[in-house]
């Protein structure tokens, strides 16, 4: 039968499964780069995804990672979830286990030195420790000293002076830590898997009149798609037809469903829950929001943390000087008339508690653990960097409109002079009729459930307001410099629409944008995790800006700034303080870049706020600041945590090695201790939900 051949044009992505180890992941993109007609390869761990630029088989790639045993799938084909009793090398570490164990018995009841008690503890390594043994004997020959390649010296130096049974009990020990870590590692990838699975597959298409079923990679820009009550909605749209409230949790993080009309936006992933809608799809199936959520949350999580760089680092000159260490306690010694054998045990013993596993997997697995939660949560946070930036943050500054403010002025205050204030709201209402103002807007909605009359020969004046006919009378609404020559009553807040005749003022209304609601309590739990300086930036009026400051609770107010003054705030602020600035990614660009961290808002609706700032709040949530730094101080202190055990545990096993209480079993179960203690303690990020 002839095999299947995956031909690689320019680059194609993969997904694998049984990629255990940061090592491992190193040596099997060593071993693809070996083959002939692969170009480049880009091998992402924390997300267990392989890019390969170049011709290669699939055969090929899954032979280059055969010691490992990595399966290896194309992009788009889900890979098989395998139960955990059912992995060849997990069945494996349980027979190797049930052969320690009779060994053990044979051991108590016949002797140690028994042909029958050696023999069993031999069947024990070979089947619990074949691929460590294989891999680390290569690396050997190779001097590429890896964790494998020092427990394998250690096992064979163990056989050698005759300590079978622990060296059938480390291979047992290192295997089950093998296998928990490959688990502990593939829950944490699974914060991105459970992204993958937001979107469905196939969507429902309007063609000819008729409604089709198709695979979302075959549905076109302009494509009519229909959405039925309680579907997932497979493509990015807006919407033609219909009225529904959708829960796009999964993109947002709003965990109340948003009301969905004519034109609103609707995302791959969110959940239709009332209506059915009539969707215009507007992304290809590439370029969906959960898509782009996906692709960078990916990116991020490959992107290495400064933490994680130094631990890397230190772990390149950690493994050659516990080989080192281990030769020293094997020869001095002995030098002074020590036994050979016991010192070669204890150097064997210093070898498998110096593998470097815990530490390196220290930061890793906490940085993908977070990163895949806050992207659950609606952050997406786009690399290890900033995460631990923002738990040093001690300085957030906000631009206004948008940001702070909900963006969408309304009329706040309605004071009539001459009649009633239902007569001045329809005068108002008529003379901006066929504004599309944001200031007119608001004087729509207050006006809705009015009669309004009709105005004509209209007249604008830029910069002043409006002229128009109404009731067979010149009316007009502007500001204070459209009635020059009028005494005008003084309104020290917000925007002040006045309305009058060419002599005489009948009323004025007032207009403010509104603070998102909670904010203040927002501010005070920014407050609360040690951010001294919160300051809102705005190009708007001082009194304005400084009444919204008031309401919002910030610490100071800098009020009719330019862009570039904006920026040059932000540069003398990064003097004294750690900056984040909170913006809307496109006015303020500039400013967004120039923080130590760039935080944006509403990026599940704006490419540019994507691929602006540092960090995207995926919805107008400002809730989701305060959580994102609680997430970043916690990963930090984790990440610390884990440093610090994984080095403590190894430094008291060694010093066991001065009265020589240090055996083979104790050193593996220290080593395997301080594995599973760093990546179980990391993994309780994964529960740090939003509060």
């Amino acid at each position: 039968m002839r095999k299947k051949v995956f031909r690689l044009a320019e680059k194609q992505v993969f997904r694998l499964q049984g990629l255990s180890c940061t090592n491992c992941a190193a040596t099997f993109e060593k071993n693809i780069r070996k083959i002939n007609s692969v170009e480049d390869v880009d091998l992402n761990f924390s997300a267990a995804k392989l890019t390969v630029h170049g011709e290669a088989t699939i055969e090929e790639l899954e032979q280059a990672g055969a010691f490992d045993h990595i399966k290896v799938y194309p992009e788009k084909k889900k890979a098989p979830v395998i139960p955990f009793y059912k992995k060849r090398e997990n069945q494996l570490t349980i027979l190797s286990l049930l052969f320690v164990m009779v060994g053990y018995v044979f051991y108590f009841q016949i002797g140690e030195h028994h042909t029958l008690t050696i023999s069993t503890f031999v069947l024990a390594i070979v089947i619990g420790g074949y691929d460590l043994i294989k891999t680390g004997s290569k690396n050997l020959i190779k001097f590429q000293f890896d964790m494998k390649t020092l427990m394998t010296i250690a096992v064979i130096g163990a056989a050698i002076i005759g300590e079978w049974a622990e060296a059938a009990v480390v291979v047992f020990l290192f295997a089950l830590s093998e296998a928990l870590e490959s688990f502990s590692m593939d829950k944490a990838r699974n914060s991105i898997q459970s992204l993958m699975e937001v979107a469905p597959n196939r969507a429902t298409i309007k063609r000819d009149d008729q409604l089709i079923e198709i695979d979302v990679e075959d549905v076109q820009i302009g494509d009519t798609m229909i959405v039925k009550p309680g579907e997932k909605i497979a493509m990015d749209g807006k919407v033609k037809e219909g009225m529904s409230y959708v829960n796009q949790a999964a993109i947002t993080g709003e965990s109340v469903p948003v009301e969905k009309g004519d034109g609103a936006t609707v995302f791959a992933g969110s959940i239709n829950e009332e209506g059915a809608l009539v969707v215009e799809v507007t992304k290809s199936s590439e370029d969906t929001t959960i898509a782009k959520i996906i692709h960078l949350v990916e990116e991020a999580q490959a992107e290495k943390a400064p933490t994680q760089q130094f631990v890397d680092r230190f772990a390149k000159y950690y493994t050659p000087a516990i080989m080192l260490l281990a030769l020293l306690v094997i020869v001095i010694p002995p030098v002074f008339g020590a036994d050979w054998q016991t010192w070669i045990y204890n150097g064997l013993a210093v070898l498998v508690v110096g593998c470097p596993c815990a530490l390196v997997i220290s930061t890793p697995v906490a940085i993908v653990t977070a990163i895949g939660n806050a992207a659950r949560n609606g952050v997406l946070i786009k690399g290890g960097i900033y995460l631990e930036q923002l738990a040093n943050i001690d300085a957030v500054a906000f631009d206004k409109t948008g940001t702070i403010t909900l963006g969408k002025p309304m009329v706040t205050e309605v004071e009539a002079l001459r009649g009633t204030e239902e007569e001045l709201l329809q005068i108002a209402g008529a003379l901006e009729a066929y504004s599309e103002h944001p200031i007119a807007r608001a004087i729509h909605k207050k006006t809705t459930n009015l009669l309004l009359p009709e105005a004509t020969q209209f007249q604008s004046i830029t910069g002043k307001g409006i002229i128009a006919t109404v009731h067979g009378a010149r009316y007009k609404i502007g500001n204070a410099r459209l009635f020059e020559g009028i005494e005008l009553p003084s309104v020290s807040e917000n925007t002040v629409l006045y309305v009058g005749t060419e002599n005489e003022l009948i009323g004025y209304l007032t207009v403010a944008d509104q603070p998102r609601p909670n904010i203040r309590q927002q501010m005070k739990k920014l407050h609360q995790l040690g951010i001294s300086k919160t300051v809102m930036l705005t190009g708007d009026v001082t009194n304005v800006a400084e009444n919204i400051g008031q309401q919002t609770g910030v610490s100071d107010v800098k009020a009719e700034l330019y862009p570039e003054e904006k920026l040059s705030y932000i540069k003398r602020l990064k003097q004294s303080h750690r900056v984040a600035m909170v913006g809307d990614g496109i006015n303020d660009a500039p400013a967004l870049a120039e923080a130590n961290v760039g935080i944006a808002m509403g990026g599940a609706g704006t490419d540019v706020a994507l691929e602006t700032a540092d960090i995207a709040l995926m919805g107008d949530d400002l809730s989701k600041i305060p959580y994102s730094i609680q997430l970043s101080k916690r990963t930090l202190r984790i990440i610390k945590e884990n440093i610090g055990l994984a080095l403590l545990l190894k430094v008291v096993a060694l010093l066991l090695v001065i009265p020589g209480w240090l055996t083979l079993w104790l050193a593996i179960f220290a080593d395997m201790g301080a594995t599973l203690l760093v990546v179980f303690n990391a993994l309780r990020l994964i529960r740090k939900n939003e509060k």
